[in-house]
């Protein structure tokens, strides 16, 4: 599908690898509705790219549908959909107090897998009322992002892992089900990166983990994640499939 033209809408956008993807889809002619849980953030970010920005808790579903009916207001029908948002939890099944850790662990489903479905299904329904956009029949593409966690998961990361699986494991029944509107669904699984997330390891642990990234053995730019989007937009083929950007890393025990 065409870029140049289109509205697209990036979640978690005020940096890292939301940030990366909305400046690439904006350099290719979409015009780029950025939504972060900080409006100040969300509008600054914007004035970058050219954007617009919304304020959005992606795990309220309220506030999802209402910054997707005023983006529909402002800029037209979105049909570009990349969801960015989440957040990293650490923290073991039984930690050495023996407290319960229940809390975190919805707490991770709600932002990460939740929130990613809370803006899929939004989307799709704008989407699906939509017209087609080309010989296809196409009305937009939503790409969801997992982690090579939901495969990988370490030590620690049961409440991540879990809710970056569920992401994961809902891309092919969601492609499928949407595949008679002309909407695909992908998801991109990304490895280390260099966000917000990383930016706070110690050196001695970051040389650590890089061990295990066998080829280029650094920590991935936000903007190879943002050109993988890129091309999973432009490539009506790419459909129902997760996607490891990793550089063939596989993450020990802890």
């Amino acid at each position: 599908m065409e870029i140049k033209g289109h509205v697209a809408v990036v979640t978690g956008a005020a940096s890292g690898l939301g940030f990366a993807t909305a400046k690439r889809l904006a350099g290719a002619g979409a015009t780029v509705a950025i939504l972060d849980l900080s409006g100040e953030a969300a509008a600054k970010a914007a004035a970058e790219i050219g954007g617009t920005g919304y304020a959005v808790d992606v795990s309220d579903a309220g506030a999802v549908e209402a910054a997707f009916a005023q983006i529909e207001s402002d800029l037209g029908t979105p049909r570009i959909v990349v969801s960015c948002a989440g957040i990293g939890t650490a923290g073991r099944i039984l930690p050495r107090d023996g407290s319960l850790t229940i809390d975190t662990f919805a707490k991770a489903l709600n932002v990460n897998l939740l929130g990613t479905y809370a803006v899929m299904n939004i989307a799709a329904r704008t989407m699906a009322a939509a017209d087609p956009v080309d010989a296809d029949g196409a009305r937009g593409v939503i790409i969801n992002t997992s982690s090579v966690a939901f495969e990988d998961g370490q030590i620690g990361q049961a409440a991540y892992s879990a809710s970056k699986g569920g992401v994961a494991s809902m891309t092919l029944p969601a492609a499928r089900e949407l595949a008679r509107f002309g909407i695909r669904v992908m998801a991109i699984a990304p490895g280390l990166f260099e966000t917000a997330m990383s930016a706070g390891l110690p050196d001695d642990i970051r040389a650590d983990i890089l061990k295990n990234v066998p080829y280029p053995s650094r920590m991935g730019d936000p903007d190879e994640y943002a050109r993988l989007a890129q091309a999973i937009v432009e490539n009506p083929m790419l459909n129902g499939t997760v996607i490891r950007l990793d550089a063939a890393a596989r993450m020990p025990i802890k």
